[in-house]
């Protein structure tokens, strides 16, 4: 059985545990990638040199990472892009992971060119804007219109995850369609957001504020990247559920068709 089900590369983070620099992913979304889409994860580890690995650029690319796998989930994270990423000249807000950034870009880089199936969450959705050639705002709640999307972080966990705001969904556009609904809660846990839209993605919602919350890619079979956390509770959440099993749907789709060549 478990041979049947997709493989789904989740590139890790790199940041210090305790003082060790680790290669890591939350569990949350471990389990959202199991579970609710019916998959196998594996992690990936980024490549560049970090504090106690040399570099393994030259002897593995992204796509030999890929190779094998059916998908590829980009998870939120406490860090956030380095804005020269995207030719930015405001001032970056940390903490940065330059291991990651370096590492999600090539991933996507290469899963787009293979028209892998991809899934991408908070700062994964802003690293496909970046990615497809899009900009963000390195500050969403200094920019004069938008409202704050920031968590309390002196707030309970399971608060900061709660509904914060509505999304429109684009009427006609793929959320929609995945699940039934016209406007959804979600959650709100960034500091940046989407600026410029990239040419090739396809706004699918939107905050009352106006910022872009959801992106689908105009050329790929599946790639969708959403701004809130759909893994947090996602089996008390139907939205949630429909975004992962048709992101397992896509992928299982796409391993039976890599498998008869």
């Amino acid at each position: 059985m478990s041979n049947e089900r997709p493989r789904i590369g989740v590139p890790v983070d790199v940041k210090l545990i305790g003082e060790d620099p680790t290669h890591a992913v939350g569990e949350k979304y471990l389990a959202a990638v199991a579970h609710a889409a019916g998959t196998i994860p594996l992690l990936l580890p980024a490549l560049i040199a970090g504090a106690e690995m040399p570099s393994l650029t030259a002897e593995v690319s992204a796509d030999d990472l890929l190779d094998g796998l059916d998908g590829l989930f980009l998870t939120g994270s406490q860090s956030n892009m380095d804005p020269h990423h995207y030719a930015s000249s405001a001032p970056g807000v940390g903490p940065f992971d330059s291991q990651r950034d370096s590492a999600n870009l090539a991933l996507l880089h290469a899963a787009i060119a293979r028209d892998m199936p991809i899934f991408a969450v908070c700062r994964g959705y802003q690293e496909l804007n970046v990615a497809c050639g899009g900009t963000l705002h390195t500050a969403v709640h200094d920019v004069p219109g938008f409202n704050d999307h920031r968590a309390d972080h002196e707030r309970p966990r399971p608060e900061r995850y709660a509904p914060a705001h509505p999304v429109r969904l684009v009427d006609d556009g793929l959320l929609a369609r995945l699940t039934g609904e016209r406007e959804v809660m979600v959650n709100s846990l960034h500091g940046q957001g989407i600026d410029r839209l990239a040419d090739s993605l396809i706004a699918e919602a939107t905050a009352p504020d106006g910022l872009i919350e959801a992106v689908r890619h105009r050329h790929s079979s599946f790639t969708i990247g959403v701004q809130w956390h759909p893994e947090w509770r996602y089996t008390d959440n139907p939205v949630s559920m429909a975004l992962f099993v048709a992101f397992g749907d896509a992928a299982r789709v796409y391993r039976r068709a890599h498998k008869s060549g």
